[in-house]
């Protein structure tokens, strides 16, 4: 039987600043040893179970388990923190369908929570070499080599799994660009196009985080439907916590949401469904049933005329104060 793996000190720093911010009991680290390490690093190494009184975090694969660890505790230490959160309310009325959107939803939304978690893994000494050639080792495991033209049904893939390499090489990506450039030529670019986007801004505060997802929703589907595939809309059917500041909470709910009826369901199969979006990026903020009674125009001016905490608070809306 192996030695119990035990984390290096980074990463304990990491569970032990979790721990200080954990609300519930406490969080634990378990490895499993058993099975024979893959030999690439990937993003799915590693699950969480609540269990009474906390939280275990299970890293299922030891190619890379500080890597892999730490990468899970800074996810974590981030919510802890304040930062947005991302929520499934609404449904197309296709299970299959509605996974894929969530899957898809939740790796863009990865994609921007990396370009803090990693930069945090590498200032602690967690990412090395010998990481970043089992992490490329991790793409070539998930995508296979493009067509001639680039367009089989793999691109979506390609393109999510290339631009999350493109954030977590950073300033190393030159040396597995020509690898990357040669095996996927049209996704690599397209990877990059929206790569140069993002990284215009810092990502230094909740709003800008929320700012990040909003806007590699938009791109996204700005690339999808270039290659003639339909977008996901991740703008009304992902909910990203709203960042207010003091001031924009005491507005008019008419001064910052714009309601509007939905044509999807909720997730239990109601359709009298609204979405609360953002009017600076049109962005999925809340959802709400539909006002009970005869007078809904009247529910709505009423609702309208609130102040945004107000109704956020009347909704359970989780929302983060922009310092």
């Amino acid at each position: 039987m192996p030695k119990p793996f035990q984390l290096n000190q980074e990463a304990q720093s990491l569970l032990d600043a979790v721990n200080e911010l954990y609300p519930e009991g406490s969080v634990f680290v378990q490895f499993d040893q058993d099975k024979e390490p893959v030999g690439y690093v990937r993003h799915d190494q590693a699950r969480q179970t609540t269990l009474p009184g906390g939280l275990v975090i299970t890293v299922t694969d030891m190619t890379a388990p500080n890597y892999t660890a730490s990468h899970e505790l800074l996810h974590l230490l981030m919510l802890l923190r304040g930062f947005p959160q991302i929520f499934f309310q609404l449904s197309l009325g296709d299970e299959q369908l509605d996974e894929q959107m969530m899957i898809m939803s939740t790796d863009l939304y990865d994609v921007a929570m990396h370009r803090v978690v990693v930069a945090e893994q590498r200032k602690h000494g967690l990412i090395d070499e010998q990481v970043e050639a089992e992490y490329l080792k991790g793409i070539q495991a998930t995508i296979s080599k493009e067509n001639d033209q680039g367009d089989d049904d793999e691109r979506t893939l390609r393109l999510l799994t290339l631009l999350d390499a493109l954030v977590f090489y950073g300033d190393h990506i030159d040396q597995v660009k020509d690898q990357l450039t040669t095996d996927y030529p049209v996704a690599f670019a397209a990877a990059q196009k929206m790569y140069d986007q993002i990284t215009e801004r810092r990502i230094d505060s909740p709003f800008e985080m929320r700012r990040q997802i909003v806007k590699l929703y938009q791109l996204f589907d700005a690339q999808l439907l270039e290659w003639g595939l339909p977008a996901l809309h991740n703008n009304e059917f992902t909910t990203v916590s709203p960042v207010l500041s003091a001031r924009q909470l005491r507005l008019k709910v008419r001064q910052v949401f714009e309601i509007f009826h939905s044509d999807m369901k909720d997730r239990q199969g109601h359709d009298d469904v609204y979405i609360g979006l953002r009017r600076n990026d049109h962005q999925n903020s809340f959802t709400l049933h539909g006002p009970a009674g005869k007078d809904r125009a009247q529910a709505f001016v009423k609702m309208y005329d609130e102040p945004v905490e107000q109704l956020l608070k009347e909704l359970n809306v989780p929302f983060i104060v922009r310092k």
